[in-house]
């Protein structure tokens, strides 16, 4: 297997540069873009598999429904892709066998060889709230991750256990096993602003980030208008 040729630029607001010889191919996440130098072919299409995968994938794992793959049709193109968070991009190398479960809403890109597919945690929609499900990554190659914040990588021995805040966790190695419940009792969730933990057992490699997008959303919600006549003017 080739390894593609990377750099990540510009940390802590990162941005990923590819580059691509002739007839490489990378997929990426629609909207990941910001720009491409040479001769590089777009196809968009719907993510591979059938219809519910597809689905699952685009409603519990919240990726688009669509996909570009970007075909190099020249030597030395370069591709700058970039994910919603601001924080570290990394890659993840999977073989089979050694794929890893990933959060929604933190995949950029892939090599062609790599399958993407929702797993189901085995709970009601309801009891995750949004952006809480995982996404199967298998196959052969290289995939492209984006956190809020740095992410931190702990490896566990067989039998080691460690505990992540959901808003947290990026992802861990498939064969680890694992079971989301909640963190302490009622009063410590309402009291400790804490809510759905996941406990993840080795062996195997876990990643979490070091900010929580929810807690940024909150903070923001004070600064907005409460009332349906308040409105803000950014000019004519």
């Amino acid at each position: 297997m080739v390894l593609m040729k990377y750099t990540v630029t510009k940390e802590p607001m990162a941005m990923l540069e590819i580059e691509l010889a002739r007839d490489e191919q990378i997929t990426a996440e629609a909207g990941s873009m910001v720009y491409m130098k040479g001769d590089i072919e777009i196809k968009t299409r719907t993510q591979k598999g059938g219809f519910f995968k597809k689905l699952s994938i685009s409603a519990l794992g919240q990726e688009t429904f669509f996909v570009n793959d970007y075909i190099a049709h020249g030597d030395t193109c370069i591709l700058g892709l970039t994910g919603p968070q601001l924080g570290d991009i990394w890659r993840m190398v999977a073989n089979p066998g050694t794929g890893f479960m990933i959060q929604s809403g933190s995949y950029i890109c892939s090599t062609p060889d790599i399958q993407l597919d929702t797993e189901w945690q085995g709970f009601k929609k309801g009891l995750f709230g949004t952006g809480l499900f995982m996404i199967k990554v298998s196959g052969v190659g290289d995939v492209f991750l984006n956190a809020y914040g740095g992410v931190v990588q702990k490896e566990l021995l067989a039998g080691e256990k460690i505990i992540i805040d959901n808003y947290h966790l990026v992802a861990f190695s498939e064969n680890m096993s694992y079971k989301v419940t909640k963190f302490g009792g009622l009063k410590t969730t309402i009291l400790g602003g804490e809510g759905l933990v996941t406990e993840i057992t080795g062996p195997g490699t876990a990643y979490f980030q070091t900010k929580n997008l929810r807690q940024l959303a909150l903070a923001l919600s004070r600064y907005i208008p409460k009332s349906s006549s308040s409105s803000v003017s950014f000019g004519s």
